[in-house]
């Protein structure tokens, strides 16, 4: 379990969900974007929190060991994500091949 804080709050997840995030918002920062993230996660009292996290160049965001004794909340889903979204950033899809028109259909004056 890992300890996050963003904007002066405190929040605890699994160490994959922690180190996705990190990650994450390196390479935003580095390609200037920007990207919300949604995850589930244990607040200070305890009780287990849906928060979204923004992420951007300006984002601050620290990750460091706990000794918090609970089962993190699943957060399969948000992991995955982060990860599709580094993959799409790290190997973006070029532009798609657009049926080209056949010059036989067409006259070279531009009549068909």
């Amino acid at each position: 379990m890992k300890e996050v804080t963003f904007a002066d709050k405190s929040l605890y997840v699994g160490d994959d969900l922690a180190a996705a995030l990190v990650e994450y918002a390196r390479l935003l920062a580095d390609t200037s974007g920007a990207d919300s993230v949604t995850m589930r996660a244990i607040d200070s009292t305890g009780l287990t929190v849906d928060a979204t996290f923004l992420l951007s160049a300006a984002s601050v965001l620290l990750t460091q060991s706990s000794s918090l004794q609970a089962e993190p909340p699943d957060n399969r889903e948000a992991v995955r994500y982060i990860y599709q979204r580094i993959d799409a950033i790290n190997r973006p899809i070029g532009p798609q091949a657009i049926d080209s028109w056949e010059t036989r259909d067409y006259d070279m004056d531009g009549s068909p």
